[in-house]
């Protein structure tokens, strides 16, 4: 016997990932130029050469003991002092390195986070619709409910009227994500005191605090000098969990962090347990020689001209072709309206009709649209243009 609930998550992938297979397929029959595959938001620019030459180094000048033995359970003392100095240079924060827990990615600083907060059964966590379709096991399978914020479908900020609305007794936090996936938008620094001013009344009506949880996997990548603000600055209650994914390309490579800075409430309490959560599920000793190439090359910083160019070229040529959708600021997500109102039919006859592959935003719990990660080759979104022009015409 088995759990029947674990087993029914791994045996029905994600739109995403059904797509993204249906693709693959496709291009071993019809050639990959002939599919326009828009489904994962895996970067496509490489990893800056430094991350490669720190890799080379650390195994050419350290022991190999010391690069493939384990670290202590939250990290290696100097890669989160490193990381520390990054944010305070940054941001102007007093961040110390035992601020900081290291993680295997974004994914499980996000799952120790809501564990470590789901105090019991009845536990509440938020997440803000459009959102990473993830979120729901994430929370719902590790000891919360989950509650949707529905979406601001014409700016895609957060709806606060529904966060204060929605708010309760058991209401533990609520995840942010800004940039956000899968609409792009960056939530302005305006919404987000704004949020904060909620939060700390609610948690001063309920008797205690309501985390953000602030997921930034994006948060270097933005375009137009566009700031995104850093949410631990804005609201004392703010635990981030971040990962190098998508700043310097290294998704394959699982490493990322958990920070609770010392204003959060019960600060080392909340620490205690994420490291706690991390130990439960077997997180701990994150990577040891990408915590040493993070220590070396925290400071990198993305070349964001190749999706910045794409984004350009996408949102002109479909917004000119009569789509609508919110210009993205940052990440590499464009989403946009279905011409039809159905982002699912719009995705299927699309799929089927031309191998253009693009999610529906119903997995993103906003009906209607359909999400296009724009981090592919420039020429393979130029080819796409007729199949995107033709399905718009086909809806006339």
């Amino acid at each position: 016997m088995v759990n029947k609930t674990m087993q029914q998550l791994g045996s029905s992938p994600s739109v995403i990932r059904e797509l993204f297979a249906y693709g693959l397929q496709q291009a071993k029959l019809i050639g990959p130029e002939n599919v326009f595959d828009y489904t994962l938001g895996n970067p496509s620019i490489p990893a800056p050469e430094a991350v490669n030459q720190a890799i080379r180094d650390i195994l050419t000048d350290t022991p190999s003991i010391a690069v493939h033995g384990y670290s202590m359970a939250g990290g290696f003392e100097g890669t989160r002092a490193a990381i520390a100095g990054n944010l305070n240079r940054r941001f102007g924060t007093d961040i110390k390195a035992g601020n900081l827990f290291i993680t295997c990615g974004a994914a499980p600083a996000l799952i120790s986070v809501i564990k470590a907060l789901a105090e019991n059964e009845e536990s509440e966590i938020m997440a803000v619709a459009p959102y990473f379709p993830e979120y729901r096991p994430f929370v719902e399978k590790n000891g919360a409910r989950f509650t949707v914020i529905p979406a601001d479908r014409q700016h895609f900020q957060i709806d606060l009227a529904e966060v204060e609305a929605r708010i309760n007794a058991h209401t533990q936090g609520i995840i942010i994500n800004s940039p956000n996936n899968p609409s792009g938008v960056v939530y302005t620094e305006e919404t987000l005191q704004k949020l904060a001013d909620i939060l700390r009344r609610k948690g001063a009506e309920y008797g205690h605090p309501i985390y953000i949880i602030a997921d930034e996997p994006y948060r270097e990548l933005v375009y137009g000098g566009v700031k995104v603000p850093f949410i631990p600055s804005i609201y004392e209650n703010t635990i981030v969990c971040y990962s190098w994914s998508k700043s310097l390309s290294l998704p394959g490579e699982r490493i990322g962090y958990v920070l609770v800075p010392d204003s959060c409430e019960d600060a080392a309490d909340v620490f205690f347990a994420v490291a706690g959560a991390s130990r439960a599920l077997g997180h701990v000793c994150a990577p040891t020689l990408m915590q040493k190439v993070i220590e070396r090359c925290v400071n990198e910083m993305p070349d964001l001209a190749a999706y910045d160019e794409n984004r350009t070229l996408l949102y002109d040529a479909l917004t000119g072709m009569g789509y609508r959708c919110a210009k993205p600021d940052g990440a590499f997500y464009l989403f946009v309206e279905a011409p039809n109102g159905d982002g699912r039919a719009f995705s299927q006859k699309a799929k089927l009709e031309h191998n253009l592959l693009v999610v529906p935003g119903e997995e993103f719990e906003c009906p209607g649209f359909m999400r296009l990660s724009y981090c592919v080759s420039n020429d393979m979104i130029r080819r796409s243009l007729p199949a995107f022009e033709a399905m718009i015409q086909s809806y006339k």
